[in-house]
């Protein structure tokens, strides 16, 4: 039987040429608005979020704040001024804190290598500075280690941008940069990374040396602020809850006044760009969607032509013991092959589009965003399915009709 369908396919494609291109088209062109817009909107998520994590990844900065309240007695306005030692507190009281660090920094810090000479904006942090803030180093380079912060070291590390105006191509791991007059150790570069979030400008143009260091060339007791990482992201809430507890009681404010403290979130941070490309998601696959639909529409009145061309050839077949399952078979295999075989060259072309985008260079940031689309193999599972059922509908409903004409009103038919 499916030969015979086959056959007879084959030769209504042959006869109806232009329409049945026309229908492969509309379900090609259809497929294709589907499938890319939302790998085109799941690379803008990923995207998005990543450049939102590079600033920051599953972590609080906490900075010192004013009281607006008063407490215990003590008058509201004062100053709430965040030392090294805090971190030894939360780690003894909030065991659900993972990873933490101090932030002293300073602008216009002087860097000079020969007859190179800049500033910019140096950080002294501990180790897992490199973890929470995703500043990794290249090949050939290191980030501050233990050792580095209990030896007090003369070393930096440097963010990409900055090392190139310094040393050009050269590779300055192991050279000497002069930092406010006082040499140093370049001991790793940073890779280069998509950040959309920052504070105190990008970590590109950034140095950064041991805390320890730090205080003892600058002699600073107050840090700019503080770094905390949850060890489940589950437990954030619960985490930022109770640093509000121990510093409040620490300092003696009311661990309710938001304002004792500033919160940077990075954790709701990523949750809430996750939230805004959710709705363009949405929105793209929508559009996508009804382009889908329009070609189902076109289909379907093809088919249901096709069906009233052939309504005399329908009464032939079932004058001479057709049964109407033959018909109705013939429609709807037809109005599938039409759907899948155009789906399947939408997918094939999408994938092609896809591939070439994320070959395409990324020399700036809109370019990042634009040039990461993600091919959803499931939603293009999905999109397969939807085609099946609309050749299915297309088919079924037109054959039904004419296969429940009567023979000699199906041969009367003009």
């Amino acid at each position: 039987m499916w030969k015979i369908l086959l056959g007879e396919f084959i030769g209504d494609l042959k006869a109806q040429k232009l329409r049945a291109s026309l229908t492969m088209g509309a379900i090609t062109w259809g497929t294709i608005a589907v499938v890319l817009l939302l790998a085109f909107g799941e690379g803008l998520k990923r995207t998005a979020v990543r450049g939102t994590q590079n600033a920051g990844d599953r972590m609080f900065m906490v900075y010192g704040g004013e009281t607006s309240k008063v407490f215990q007695g003590l008058p509201k306005g004062r100053q709430v001024n965040l030392v090294e030692a805090d971190l030894d507190l939360i780690r003894r009281d909030i065991p659900e804190v993972d990873l933490v660090s101090p932030s002293y920094g300073k602008w216009g810090t002087k860097l000079e290598v020969g007859d190179h000479k800049t500033t910019t904006y140096m950080e002294g942090v501990y180790p897992a500075f490199s973890d929470m803030r995703r500043m990794f180093p290249a090949s050939g380079g290191r980030f501050l280690d233990a050792r580095d912060l209990d030896a007090k070291r003369r070393v930096v590390f440097l963010g990409e941008s900055l090392a190139v105006r310094l040393f050009g191509v050269q590779d300055p791991v192991g050279r000497t940069v002069s930092l406010d007059d006082l040499p140093f150790t370049v001991i790793g570069v940073m890779q280069n990374k998509l950040q959309t979030s920052m504070n105190n400008g990008p970590d590109d143009f950034r140095a950064i040396i041991p805390a320890s260091t730090y205080r003892t060339i600058y002699g600073n007791t107050r840090v700019n602020h503080l770094l905390v990482r949850p060890r489940d992201i589950e437990q954030a809430p619960y985490v930022k809850r109770r640093l509000y507890e121990v510093l409040g009681h620490r300092y003696k404010f009311d661990p309710k006044d938001e304002r004792a403290l500033g919160m940077w979130d990075l954790v709701e941070d990523v949750k809430e760009t996750q939230r805004i490309v959710l709705g363009i998601q949405i929105f793209l696959g929508v559009v996508g969607g009804f382009t889908l639909l329009v070609a189902g529409v076109g289909v379907a009145n093809i088919m249901y032509v096709v069906a009233q061309e052939r309504t005399r050839e329908i009464g032939i077949k079932l004058a001479v013991g057709a049964r109407k399952t033959h018909i109705v078979s013939q429609f709807v295999f037809e109005a599938l092959l039409l759907a899948l075989s155009g789906g399947t060259v939408g997918l094939v072309f999408s994938a092609l589009v896809v591939a070439g985008a994320n070959r395409l260079p990324k020399g700036s940031m809109a370019m990042e965003f634009l040039t990461r689309p993600v091919l959803s193999w499931p939603i293009g599972l999905v999109t397969v399915g939807i085609l099946a059922l609309i050749g299915l509908l297309a088919g079924v409903f037109p054959a039904r009709r004419a296969a429940g004409v009567s023979p000699v009103e199906s041969l009367r038919y003009e």
